[in-house]
């Protein structure tokens, strides 16, 4: 039989989980107006895609597409108030930020299909153009104009406008910029309108007003029922143009990519960071977008023994935190590098492993009585020391190393096999005389001390 648990919770269904957190963005005041909106937008892309089967106008389904994203705007619009609502639990760590990027990327991506899509039909239509009937074209047109700028202008859309001011120019936008510029030339006080660029959704929803105007125009003069073709293709491209800078960009946040324009500035801060008292290094930096205008980043720093370190995370969060709002670093010590017992180029001529035999000897001295990290006596009281070296004591096991070939750092002397016994016998022989080996350092000519160039057994100068 199963565990029968008497207080279980209930598990709520997906639709109850998105309700529940719907009552939490109603709760809101501000996001009335945002419902309040999108229950309007719904009725007019209603009225507008009744109006576009009427009429049999591609164009003006083309601008429609544009107030179906007005629609997924509202929604990110929504989702960015719930992200500000919510707090960071332990599953996301980072808080829910990420959220409203995906949400701008799908809303851009999904307008791009639609542009991708009235391409498709444009091309149908060129071969066999339809008629199309203009009584509701104009109508339509000024309706979905009137309600697209005044959704842009009424509701405050934070992650668009962070977008389409931090991704790069459209090419509608950098024409449109020219344009302006001669135009302002003339009237210098419209340049606080048109320069240094117009917001793209609402030179978008002019531009495409405007094709419609002239499509009503030519279709009741000349009865130019191409021209919604071409229009409808125009429409598409500009809304191709224009959306697809923001996707690039919203798409490298969800990458995780460092913004070059902080790039710099990161630089200046980490050369500042390790110019700290107390600081050795700084490395294994990385740094990425976390949200719209929200940076995270993780540095490791290798101090000084001796240095503070709730001190210096101090100084390293203060002068990072200026660019970077969510910040992990990871500081340790120095650790000591224990020097090796022959190393240089000094002493390329005293020793050659490879022209020596090693032949390993049993210890002079038990292990009981001596240290294996010092070699020296061990006492219960003392404390064991800080540091040691692998330099050769008594401890380590000696070794006889030997060969038959004369070499030049023993002049003189004999280097000649001498049995293993006949060594013991003579009672550890001492290094560098006749043909004994050096038990010690297992060396026959090594002088007594480190870092001294007199051999034992011959006179300093």
């Amino acid at each position: 039989m199963g565990t029968i648990h008497l207080f279980r919770k209930p598990q709520r269904s997906f639709f109850g989980k998105l309700l529940q957190e719907f009552r939490l963005v109603a709760a809101d005041r501000r996001s009335w107006k945002i419902l309040l909106f999108g229950v309007i937008n719904l009725i007019c892309t209603g009225f507008l895609l009744m109006w576009c089967s009427s009429t049999n106008s591609i164009a003006l389904t083309a601008y429609t597409y544009l107030t179906i994203f007005d629609l997924f705007s509202l929604i990110t619009c929504l989702i960015s108030y719930w992200v500000m609502m919510r707090k960071p639990i332990p599953v996301y760590s980072f808080g829910f930020e990420r959220l409203e990027v995906l949400a701008v990327f799908a809303s851009t991506v999904l307008a791009q299909l639609g542009a991708l899509f009235i391409l498709k039909e444009s091309a149908e239509r060129f071969l066999e153009q339809p008629e199309i009937h203009t009584g509701r074209l104009l109508v339509g047109t000024f309706v979905a104009l009137s309600f697209n700028l005044f959704t842009m202008l009424s509701v405050r859309n934070k992650p668009f406008t962070y977008v389409s001011e931090a991704a790069s120019t459209s090419w509608l936008q950098e024409h449109v910029a020219d344009l302006s510029r001669s135009l302002c030339g003339i009237i210098p006080g419209l340049s606080s309108i048109f320069l240094p660029r117009m917001n793209p959704f609402v030179l978008i929803d002019l531009a495409g007003a405007f094709a419609l105007c002239i499509t009503y125009m030519l279709i009741e003069i000349n009865n130019y029922f191409a021209v919604d073709t071409a229009s409808a293709i125009a429409i598409a491209l500009m809304t191709f143009g224009t959306m697809y800078p923001m996707s690039v960009y919203s798409g490298k946040v969800l990458l995780q990519t460092t913004p070059p324009h902080v790039i710099g500035q990161l630089d200046k801060l980490i050369r500042e960071v390790s110019t700290l008292d107390g600081v050795l290094e700084v490395r294994n930096e990385h740094f990425w977008t976390l949200g719209f205008g929200s940076l995270a980043g993780s540095v490791h720093v290798r101090i000084r023994r001796d240095a503070n370190e709730q001190m210096v995370l101090a100084h390293v969060t203060n002068r990072l935190y200026t660019l970077v709002s969510t910040l992990t670093v990871q500081i340790f010590k120095d650790d000591w590098i224990r020097p090796a017992l022959v190393s240089g180029p000094g002493t390329a001529h005293v020793l050659n492993f490879s022209d020596h035999h090693i032949i390993p000897m049993p210890l002079l001295k038990t292990t009981d009585d001596l240290n294996p990290v010092t070699s020296t006596p061990t006492k219960p009281s003392s404390p064991p020391p800080e540091f040691s070296f692998n330099t050769p004591g008594k401890n380590v096991s000696p070794v006889i190393l030997l060969n038959t070939q004369a070499r030049p750092y023993g002049i003189g002397l004999n280097h000649g096999h001498t049995p293993y016994s006949s060594m013991l016998n003579q009672g550890l022989g001492v290094a560098g005389l006749g043909a004994t080996q050096g038990f010690r350092t297992g060396f026959t000519n090594m002088p007594g001390r480190y870092g001294s160039n007199n051999r034992i057994g011959q006179p300093r100068p």
